[in-house]
């Protein structure tokens, strides 16, 4: 088969295919193949060919389009499998109280914190919803991110919810990056339900065959931690989700362990998110379990709190991903290689667990790895080539953005 376009010259061609058995003395995190002076070549949006050396002749017609790598780093195009993308406001008036250690109640008392972003988010249009949203996935896409998740939760009520999730259908038509679309109604309780719980977890489930029917959200997550929803309350709404044909993620022992990670392999779900407080048992669970562990580090780095364990984690036999968790109050920041170059210097992470992390891994827990995630002959053809010659430097010089350019579906929708 012809090709349409051809990337050769590629100094490092991170394939992100998963190894059968790990080289000597790399972790099963480290598992990806990285093919030294490759090509990749590519037909009606798809990987049609891939290897190492020259590009084979059967690949080249005359309208081919040829592009030089230089020598640089291509990978697949990055996923960012956690994010609250869809919300409006800022929260930057907190930021003095948040640095001087101010207690986050005592800012949500004033009226901050995450009821501050839900009374914006359900003041403001569909149209200034989505008017926001596209500047940060523009500048997502200018990191290397050609798929993210983007959770509802700023709403808490009926309305609200659902207008998040029209957004996100809006945006999969109207802008270059894929969105995978995630209910989170039990984002927190709000105030009208203080002494009415069970209410508003009856509201939340009473969504789901809505959202199901109109295929606004594939899947569904809720906030388990103390304080916010129990193990008991999240598993109620969870397995009403699972009735409902919903896929599951968790927020999971984010700051007091409760068994979170414990309850997301209970449940079958995709991914159990945060995980700073996991316990022994939850690091046994997940070990022995498809739920990947999704990690978000630039929410410990925004908050200056403890890292979640990947390492011992990763010693263990834990499947890791990495995310930003972009949100307007814990995390600001729509740099995925930003949370990379923290994963290996707060982490401990080594350069191919992190793109292992960022890649396959973000797709195992988006049920995504079937077509995205490693280029693999058949897969969509989602790469960036980076403004590197090795992955080691873009972890080693921090700060700033490698992209080179982007290529979504052999699309080129960025360029530096």
């Amino acid at each position: 088969m012809n090709a349409d376009l051809i990337v050769y010259n590629i100094g490092q061609l991170v394939t992100s295919k998963e190894l059968l058995i790990p080289n000597d003395g790399e972790s099963l995190m480290e598992n990806i193949e990285i093919i030294q002076g490759g090509y990749l070549a590519v037909s009606g949006g798809e990987i049609i060919g891939i290897g190492k050396g020259d590009v084979p002749s059967k690949f080249v017609k005359f309208t081919t389009k040829l592009i030089d790598a230089e020598g640089k780093v291509v990978t697949p195009g990055l996923i960012d499998s956690h994010t609250h993308l869809v919300h409006a406001g800022s929260r930057e008036n907190e930021f003095l109280d948040k640095i001087q250690g101010v207690p986050y109640l005592e800012i949500l008392e004033k009226g901050g914190g995450i009821l501050s972003s839900v009374k914006s988010t359900q003041q403001a249009t569909e149209e200034e919803l989505v008017f926001k949203a596209k500047k940060s996935l523009k500048r997502m896409l200018g990191f290397g991110v050609t798929t993210i998740e983007s959770k509802s939760g700023y709403g808490l009520d009926r309305n609200t919810e659902l207008k998040q999730l029209y957004v996100n259908e809006r945006l999969n038509h109207e802008q270059e990056v894929e969105i995978v679309s995630t209910f989170m109604g039990a984002h927190a309780l709000p105030k009208e339900f203080k002494n009415n719980r069970e209410g508003f977890i009856e509201s939340v489930i009473a969504l789901l065959p809505e959202i199901k029917e109109k295929k606004l959200a594939e899947f569904f997550d809720v906030f388990c931690e103390e304080g916010v929803f129990s193990i008991e309350e999240s598993r109620k709404m969870l397995l009403e989700a699972k009735k409902n044909k919903l896929k599951l993620r968790l927020h999971a022992d984010e700051i007091i362990n409760i068994g979170g990670a414990q309850l997301a392999v209970e449940v079958g779900a995709y991914s159990a998110d945060h995980l700073m407080a996991i316990s022994e048992n939850g690091i046994k669970a997940l070990k022995n379990s498809k739920t990947i562990a999704n990690l978000l580090p630039g929410t410990s780095f925004s908050l200056n709190k403890e890292y979640a364990p990947a390492r011992k984690m990763i010693d263990e036999g834990v499947q890791v991903a990495l995310s930003t968790d972009y949100n307007p109050g814990s995390c600001p920041t729509e740099n995925l290689q930003l949370i990379m170059q923290i994963a290996a210097l707060k982490l401990k992470m080594r350069p191919k667990e992190i793109f292992k992390a960022v890649t396959i891994n973000a797709a195992k827990s988006l049920g995504k790895d079937k077509k995205i995630g490693s280029l693999e002959i058949g897969k969509k053809a989602d790469f960036v080539i980076f403004d590197a010659n090795n992955i080691e430097y873009i972890l080693y010089h921090f700060g700033i953005s490698h992209t080179k350019k982007v290529f979504k579906g052999g699309c080129l929708v960025f360029k530096k």
